[in-house]
């Protein structure tokens, strides 16, 4: 329920349950930052290797490519609020593990890639179901755009503190304190989720078996233009975009001479560009013209990859990181307030679970693919052909942009986003459109 207004950036904030997730989210979202730089920095701390590196990053991904699509049918039939308790439970129970295995000193990489992959099967269902769950927390369509925008802002605001503290507590302690923290910051968001007055949703029947609610959703997201489009764009991005946060370590100790403290800050410099993004997204009023966003992005990204891969001091890269992190939030926050606006209620879960493989499925192949050939050719020449690779799926975007809007000019219009055409049979016709 909407209690009183709040400021325009902020709207969203006006739904109680959206308010609660927001905080607790932010909370939780901290840990999850701290474990994720902690755990690289682990993985190479026992193996100095880039493609251990790719591997633990791999296996903490790959279940949102394999599992995604299932969840998606899932996601549609269950109950999202009591999913999203269920997910957040297990990757608390999680990061406990993985705190317990690194404090007593015992731990080994294939622990570590194994519960990576425990973990990525529990995200396929939470990032999917959590997406989905943004319409129920946010009934009002009308501000559907600024809470994904302000969630985006949020992810992205805790990415920048995130991974500072855990610099600053690998520097002075080790990787278990920050798996410990993590743990900790779940109870965050379960408190915040428990506290929530959800209403009764809206039910649709679906029929037949997941074997067909699959098909269903493939053919929808695959077999409408606009959407395919978008999703294949996010997946090349996410694919290059995995290759140069799997070599970060790399660079923040052979390029830059430095440790733990370099790589927090470096990763915080994408942040800072991710969350410059996102911000400008909120202070969005429409859907409009996001397509010229989705269309610049890729090209602004790979260019700033690129010169990253010249960089020679650790200033000037985090610079260019933060142009990488505008353009890849820019996008994927764009990309994903379309679809939740163009996608029918019924097939939600479906299409999101897609936006999650695209984002988060990807990325282990790139990971993989990025680990291995920066063993062969080098992390630098690793980062240009990723950089190149977004540049021309950029370049691509553009070609077609046109068309595209034609195709989603229908749905728009039946959403009342852009006024009705005037027919011939209208007084006013030949005043045009």
């Amino acid at each position: 329920m909407a209690t009183a207004p709040r400021p325009h950036l902020l709207r969203a904030l006006a739904h109680a349950n959206f308010r609660l997730f927001y905080v607790g989210q932010g909370v939780s979202l901290i840990g999850t930052w701290m474990q994720q730089v902690a755990m690289s920095w682990l993985v190479f701390l026992l193996t100095d290797s880039s493609f251990w590196l790719g591997a633990a990053a791999f296996a903490g991904q790959i279940p949102s490519l394999v599992i995604a699509p299932m969840a998606g049918v899932m996601v549609d039939r269950w109950n999202r609020h009591r999913l999203l308790i269920v997910t957040q439970t297990l990757a608390m129970l999680q990061a406990v593990l993985l705190s317990i295995l690194a404090w007593n000193g015992t731990v080994q990489v294939w622990q570590v890639l194994l519960l990576n992959l425990f973990l990525g099967t529990v995200t396929s269902f939470d990032v999917t179901g959590r997406q989905a769950f943004l319409i129920e927390m946010v009934p009002d369509r009308e501000h559907l755009a600024n809470a994904i925008a302000l969630n985006s802002s949020l992810v992205n605001a805790t990415r920048l503190i995130g991974p500072a503290l855990a610099g600053a507590v690998l520097a002075s302690t080790s990787p278990a304190v920050c798996f410990v923290l993590n743990a900790v910051s779940y109870l965050a968001v379960l408190l915040a989720l428990f506290a929530m007055k959800v209403a009764p949703r809206t039910e649709h029947r679906h029929v037949g078996s997941i074997l067909a609610g699959l098909r269903e959703g493939f053919a929808y997201a695959f077999g409408f233009a606009p959407v395919r489009a978008l999703l294949m764009l996010l997946a090349l991005i996410s694919l290059t975009s995995a290759s140069y946060t799997t070599l970060l370590p790399i660079f923040a100790e052979r390029s830059f001479h430095g440790g733990p403290g370099t790589f927090g800050l470096l990763s915080s410099g994408a942040g800072v560009g991710a969350l410059a993004a996102a911000v400008m997204l909120a202070a969005r009023t429409s859907v409009l013209g996001l397509g010229r966003w989705i269309a610049f992005c890729p090209a602004l990204f790979g260019t700033a990859l690129i010169a990253f891969s010249f960089a020679e001091q650790w200033i000037p890269a985090a610079a260019l990181l933060t142009g990488a992190g505008f353009a890849q939030m820019g996008l994927m926050a764009a990309t994903n307030t379309i679809l939740q606006t163009i996608v029918p209620e019924e097939k939600r879960g479906r299409v999101m679970s897609y936006y999650t493989m695209a984002f988060l499925g990807m990325a282990p192949i790139g990971s993989l693919l990025g680990g291995a050939i920066a063993d062969r050719i080098g992390a630098g020449m690793m980062v240009r052909l990723a950089g190149g690779c977004a540049i021309a799926g950029g370049l691509l975007m553009m070609r077609q942009l046109k068309r595209l809007r034609e195709l989603v000019r229908p749905v728009y219009i039946e959403l009342g986003i852009l006024p009705a055409p005037i027919t011939s049979a209208s007084p006013d016709a030949s005043v045009g459109t």
